[in-house]
């Protein structure tokens, strides 16, 4: 069963309201544009069809008005013959012929009215359906935000994650325990000359240091 039951109810439609008494509200929104496309399909379809059937109502109304001459002529033709029942009877088939044209140049002015109709509900229609699309790509992307942050939770703290990071602890302490062996290696061994510059450049870093640190507190008591 469709939300809606006409046109009028499409356009009376609160579609915020409508979503937010919906239990699904993605789902809802693609039946409330499904629905409208459809019913804007079905009202420029009778729009056509009035504008064909007015082409026809004045196709007819041409012919009826070239009739009224032809008969017009007759008319005259017979009354120039002195046959004036002829005549009598062509003007009253000319009168037929006007008050047939008078009647569709009536139905036209109904379907005129008709089609303002249409167009005023097909406005009106379009201006909802952009209602609702922009509801629709509104809910995608709420939607797509909800997904990427429950997604993003679970790498972060799922158990895969939790699980990788042991292992990163358990190799970074037997990294550790293979540093401390090799440290445990050095003790004892006497010094090369390699190490005696490494404690020279390391001295003149610390003085290099104890210097800039002095002068930076001569520049703010002065």
């Amino acid at each position: 069963m469709g939300i809606f039951s006409r046109t009028r109810d499409i356009v009376a439609a609160n579609v915020t309201d409508l979503l937010d008494r919906s239990e699904d509200p993605a789902k809802m929104i693609r039946m409330i544009i499904f629905e409208m496309e459809e019913t804007l399909v079905e009202v420029r379809a009778s729009a056509a069809r009035t504008i064909a059937d007015q082409k026809e109502m004045r196709r007819h109304i041409s012919k009826l008005e070239a009739l009224q001459d032809n008969w017009h002529e007759k008319a005259e033709l017979a009354l120039s013959k002195g046959r004036e029942d002829l005549a009598k009877a062509a003007l009253g088939e000319k009168r037929k012929a006007s008050e047939m044209a008078e009647r569709l140049t009536g139905e036209i002015a109904v379907l005129d009215e008709a089609l303002r109709g249409y167009e005023d509900d097909i406005t009106k229609l379009q201006a909802k359906l952009r209602e609702a699309r922009t509801r629709q790509t509104s809910i995608s992307n709420r939607l797509e935000s909800a997904e990427n942050k429950i997604r993003l939770r679970e790498l972060t703290n799922g158990e895969r994650v939790q699980e990788a990071f042991s292992r990163f602890d358990d190799l970074e302490r037997r990294v550790d325990d293979a540093e401390g062996r090799a440290d445990a290696l050095n003790l004892g061994q006497p010094r090369t000359l390699e190490d005696e510059f490494a404690d020279l450049r390391a001295e003149d870093s610390i003085e290099e240091e104890l210097a800039a640190m002095k002068a930076a507190a001569a520049k703010r008591e002065g």
